[in-house]
């Protein structure tokens, strides 16, 4: 990851409010944070970005946290037509029907549990440890898991993050 300024993060300072929002939303759909990101441009450094977004994180409310997480589709049910949300999956992609019909009922049972879907930074992870997360956190206490969403959604925007101040504009459309 680059911690100076990137062609992307120039243009994501420069952008008009709706785009940096916009792009902010492909990010993470807590308004919370996207507006306190927002409210701080513009950043010297994806460095600087990552510290904004690690602060916003940390404020988040249970509430901002929902929505955050609402924009997550379950593990192994990727958005269809979401290449962002396809590619950070992609170690479910040739999980056999068995690790799959397993995932699916840890994430009922996940979602009955705790009121929404079972949340990991999957990128880099296998279907197999991803699992493995899911059942060692079913067991948690809601504000055990809360807190372990809030990291771990932490992760995924900082990765995400990086990408947007990573990529060149035509690819950005």
């Amino acid at each position: 990851m680059t911690s100076g300024t990137t062609p992307g993060l120039a243009r994501f300072n420069t952008s008009a409010e709706g785009d940096a929002l916009a792009a902010l939303h492909e990010v993470c759909t807590s308004s919370a944070w996207a507006s306190k990101l927002l409210a701080q441009r513009p950043y010297a450094t994806v460095e600087a970005l990552f510290q904004a977004s690690d602060a916003a994180m940390a404020e988040l409310t249970a509430e901002d946290l929902a929505e955050a997480m609402a924009g997550h589709p379950p593990i192994g049910r990727p958005k269809e037509g979401d290449p962002t949300s396809s590619r950070e999956q992609s170690g479910m992609a040739g999980a056999s029907a068995e690790l799959k019909a397993e995932m699916l009922e840890l994430n009922l049972a996940y979602q009955d549990t705790f009121g929404h879907v079972f949340l990991i930074c999957a990128t880099g992870r296998t279907g197999e440890q991803m699992r493995d997360a899911l059942r060692e956190r079913i067991g948690n206490s809601p504000e055990q898991e809360r807190e372990i969403v809030r990291t771990e959604l932490g992760k995924i925007n900082r990765i995400r993050l990086n990408r947007l101040a990573e990529t060149p504009e035509e690819e950005n459309r």
